[in-house]
This record gives C-alpha cells, sequence and structure tokens, in this order.
C-alpha cells in the first residue's frame, strides 16, 4: 500500500515539475489545463497502443485499425496524427503547437463522446514558447500512465494543481475537487445504487467517478445510474467530460458550461440521487432583480443575493424525486444563519427534508482549512420498503427527526497536514446513520456524548431552528449551559474593544514621541 501511494505521489510532482517548465510562457492559472490536456493525450494514446498490441497478440491484426475494437474495450481510437508517438516525433518542429491542437481535434472528431471535451486550438492561441513546450512534452513522455487502473487520475491531478494555486489564486474561489474519502462518505450514506443521479456543480467530475466505483464495490449495476452533471467553468467542464471519458462513464452534463442559477441545463430533472460540493458562501451570485420568480424558490422565501449557499440548498431540494436523498457539502456558518437564510432554514425543516446534519474534519481539502458541514435532506423520511440491489429495505418512520453528527476528531494524517477518513472512520459513520434510519435497528441506536444525537421537531423549534449540531450533541467536558453562538458573539465583540484599545494606545504613544521632538513613521 505504501507503495503505490509514494507512485500516485510521484506522477502528480512529475506533472507539476513539467508545468512549471511553462513558467514566464503562461499564466500560472494555465498550467493546469495545459498539462492535463497533454497528459491526457498521452493517456489515451498509452491506452490505444495497450489495445492494438492486444488485438495483434490476440491474431486479428487485419482489425487494428476498426475502431469498434476499440470502443468495446472502453479505449479511445486515435488516428496516427494524433498518438503521442507522432507528438513526440516532431516536439522539437515549430510547429508543434498546431500539431497538438490538431491531434486534439482529430480524437475528439473521431470519438463522439469526446465531443466538447477538448480544448480547441488552445496551444496555437497561447503560443507558448516551443523549446519550453517541448521540454515539457519530454517530461511527460517519462509518465507511465497504464500503471494506474483505479484512481480518478485526471481529478486527481486537477486537485493537486489548485492545491499549488490556491493561495495564489485565492482560497475563498471556492473551486475544490472534493477528496475521495469525502465523496465515498456521501455514497457510503446516501447509496446511490440505481435511479438518476445529479451534481449542479459537477468540477471535474470526481462525485461521478466515486459513486460508480462505490457501485462496482457493492455489486450493483451501474447501467441502472443515469447521471446528469453542470458545470460553469468552460475548462473545468472540459476536464469533466475527459475525466468521465476516460473511465467510460456516460453522463449528461449540458450542451455547454453555463451557470447553474441562471442558465439551468435540467430545469425538468427529478433526480434520486444528488450529491454535490456547492462553492462556498459565493457573493453576488445574482443581480438583485434576477430570478426572483424562479420556480426553484416556490414555497420558500428567496434566497438573497449575499451568499449563494441557501440558492443552491433550494435547488438541490428542488430536483428531488419523490423518494430522492441528497448529500451535499455546505460551509458551516449555513447552519445558523439570521435573516432571510433562517427564514429559509425554518421551511426546510417544518417541511421535513432535513435529514442529517454531519459536521466534518478540518484539512480535509487542499484548497482550504476550514470545517464544513456534510448535509442530507430526504424527501421522504415515513416509514416504506424498498429493494435496493435486490435486496428488501425496511425505512422506519423518522419525521421531523434529524439526526445530529460530530466528526472532528475523527481522521488520520494524509500527506502532512491534511486529514482524510478512512474506512474505518467512515464504517462508524454509516452504522450509526443506517441503524438510525431502518427498521428493526430503533433499539440499537443511542445518542452518544460528542458524537451523535437524534433530535424532534419541537426541540429544534425551541432552539430557534438553528442546526449546529452543538447545540444538541452532548459535550461532557463542557458547561452544558454555555450558548455557543451568543459565547462567539460576545468574544467577536470584545475583540473589536480590544483592537479599537489598541490603535488608541499607540495613538497616544506615538503623541508622547512628538511632544519630546521624535517623529514616529509606522
Amino acid at each position: 500500500m505504501a507503495a503505490s501511494t509514494k507512485k500516485e505521489v510521484s506522477m502528480e510532482e512529475a506533472l507539476w515539475k513539467s508545468a512549471d517548465k511553462l513558467r514566464g510562457s503562461v499564466e500560472p492559472s494555465e498550467y493546469k489545463h495545459v498539462v492535463l490536456s497533454l497528459f491526457f493525450l498521452k493517456f489515451a494514446s498509452d491506452k490505444f497502443e495497450e489495445q492494438r498490441a492486444k488485438i495483434i497478440a490476440e491474431g486479428r491484426e487485419k482489425f487494428v485499425d476498426n475502431i469498434a475494437f476499440y470502443t468495446k474495450d472502453n479505449v479511445f481510437y486515435l488516428p496516427e496524427e494524433s498518438r503521442w508517438s507522432y507528438i513526440m516525433d516532431n516536439a522539437k518542429q515549430d510547429d508543434i503547437a498546431l500539431k497538438i491542437d490538431t491531434a486534439l481535434y482529430t480524437i475528439e472528431k473521431t470519438n463522439p463522446v469526446l465531443k466538447g471535451a477538448l480544448p480547441d486550438n488552445y496551444y496555437s492561441r497561447l503560443q507558448i514558447d516551443t523549446v519550453k513546450l517541448a521540454s515539457l512534452l519530454d517530461e511527460i513522455n517519462k509518465i507511465d500512465t497504464t500503471s494506474d487502473k483505479e484512481n480518478d487520475i485526471i481529478g486527481r491531478v486537477y486537485e493537486y494543481f489548485l492545491s499549488k494555486f490556491a493561495i495564489a489564486e485565492g482560497k475563498g474561489k471556492g473551486e475544490f475537487y472534493t477528496p475521495k474519502s469525502i465523496v465515498n462518505l456521501i455514497a457510503e450514506l446516501i447509496e446511490p445504487y440505481d435511479g438518476t443521479l445529479y451534481d449542479p456543480c459537477c468540477g471535474s467530475g470526481g462525485m461521478f467517478v466515486q459513486s460508480m466505483k462505490f457501485i462496482d464495490a457493492h455489486h450493483g449495476n451501474k447501467k441502472k445510474v443515469s447521471i446528469y452533471g453542470q458545470e460553469y467553468t468552460a475548462t473545468t467542464y472540459k476536464l469533466a467530460k475527459m475525466n468521465l471519458a476516460i473511465r467510460g462513464i456516460a453522463a449528461n452534463l449540458g450542451e455547454m458550461a453555463a451557470n447553474t442559477f441562471s442558465n439551468d441545463q435540467h430545469k425538468d430533472l427529478k433526480a434520486d440521487y444528488i450529491m454535490a460540493n456547492p462553492p462556498f458562501n459565493q457573493k453576488e451570485w445574482r443581480a438583485e432583480d434576477e430570478l426572483t420568480q424562479d420556480s426553484r424558490w416556490d414555497g420558500y422565501e428567496v434566497p438573497p443575493t449575499s451568499n449563494a449557499n441557501y440558492g443552491w440548498i433550494l435547488n438541490i431540494a428542488s430536483k428531488l424525486s419523490q423518494n430522492g436523498v441528497a448529500g451535499f457539502l455546505l460551509a458551516n456558518g449555513a447552519l445558523s444563519d439570521d435573516g432571510t437564510e433562517l427564514k429559509i432554514r425554518q421551511q426546510l425543516i417544518e417541511n421535513d427534508l432535513v435529514e442529517a446534519i454531519i459536521i466534518l474534519p478540518r484539512n480535509l481539502f487542499y484548497t482550504t482549512d476550514i470545517s464544513v458541514t456534510l448535509w442530507i435532506l430526504n424527501k421522504n423520511k415515513k416509514a416504506r420498503v424498498v429493494e435496493q440491489n435486490g435486496a428488501e429495505k425496511k425505512y422506519r418512520d423518522r419525521t421531523h427527526q434529524i439526526l445530529f453528527m460530530d466528526l472532528r476528531q475523527m481522521g488520520s494524517p494524509y500527506e502532512k497536514k491534511y486529514i482524510e477518513l478512512t474506512q474505518d472512520d467512515r464504517d462508524k459513520v454509516t452504522a450509526v446513520y443506517h441503524n438510525w434510519q431502518q427498521e428493526g435497528y430503533e433499539s440499537t441506536y443511542e445518542n452518544v456524548p460528542e458524537f451523535c444525537y437524534s433530535a424532534g421537531f419541537d426541540e429544534v423549534k425551541e432552539k430557534g431552528f438553528t442546526l449546529v449540531p452543538s447545540r444538541y450533541i452532548e459535550f461532557i467536558n463542557r458547561d452544558e449551559n454555555i450558548d455557543f453562538d451568543t459565547k462567539m458573539k460576545q468574544l467577536q465583540g470584545e475583540l473589536s474593544e480590544l483592537l479599537v484599545q489598541e490603535e488608541k494606545s499607540k495613538a497616544d504613544l506615538l503623541s508622547v514621541f512628538k511632544e519630546l521632538g521624535y517623529e514616529i513613521k509606522l
């Protein structure tokens, strides 16, 4: 296992070193897109050559240029001018950028599943220094892409590149690739075995990749799952299509990259499962007079323009089918926001959509160190029997009950300063959640101090419809009478007062020195 981890890290580091060779020729924010497209070209070509050799070894040499003999095994057929060997033979030529653009165009034209996935006339447009581009190709040529059989390749490399530019590009952008352990946790909780799966902000497609792996691991049928997604950023939209195509995952990501709020590509969709990691705390996500009559808010207050968190929640809620369930991440502030957000939260609770609120540990993401919340919405919490993956599953009546969980003491160190939720961690969480949900397990579920608590509607109402888990879960080593929301506001006020006093003291000190004839400049 340790050897495998080392190999994974070295591949990402090698790609980063490759990208660094572009310094001065390309903006840093473009590195990941330049390198990932070339990496895709190398990956697709390696898979093609591997398949080609297999066809010849099987004595079917006359079929080496028959596209069907490649697509049947989820391999892209590459015309000669699109093959990595051809690119490397011409790597030192002045027109290498044009040849790369032609290769990508030809692959997309030959393989309809890649329509809209690959950059169009990208390398010629960037006018990258030929020597630096040739050096980059040499570095990528050293990478053995065929040794990595199971991982979310494009997504993982994309995450690594995001981490390198998190500070330069701004952590507040909310462009987070969701770590595999979190996606696995969401999948293990909501169990997307069959039906329609939707992600309204799908990024590079990692949610879909890990969901398909979950289905494989539990002997489900991937053909019973229909995937729908949407992505706003054009380059990331292309990465998602690349990432899913590599894995042979069919998905409807809409006709183009588009804003989920202003240009919903799946207006009439009703999904059985929704998994999402929306951008946190988006400001000015709509103009004051825009989307005020949008059907997604029907029955609710209109989400405020100052923060998109509740816009995402209502978009997700509106897309759920009759028995739909959603698992998604949000910044912790959404649990206790006042004003319009409080009114919407109260409506969601009164409509009995909120099933579970789970606080996650800090340092799970490369691009932010904050603790975040996993929300689970369920459109049907009533007692029922369903058949799931060929087995009968009984759910007890959980009407107007919410399960709160706190995982902040969980997780193991990963790559120095990061944390990941191990399989044991996730097994513990999912066991509690499913025991709480299912018929016949009522007697085995119990509230556990500092870990989990099941609250009824009256209790949530009494606490002002806050969804902060620490307001419900018992913490043994603290004064239970402390109102943490109030305490934090009090501390905020005290800190503000101290800062004011500090500025006054500084001004008084400077005045004294000035009276003594000394001028001090700060």
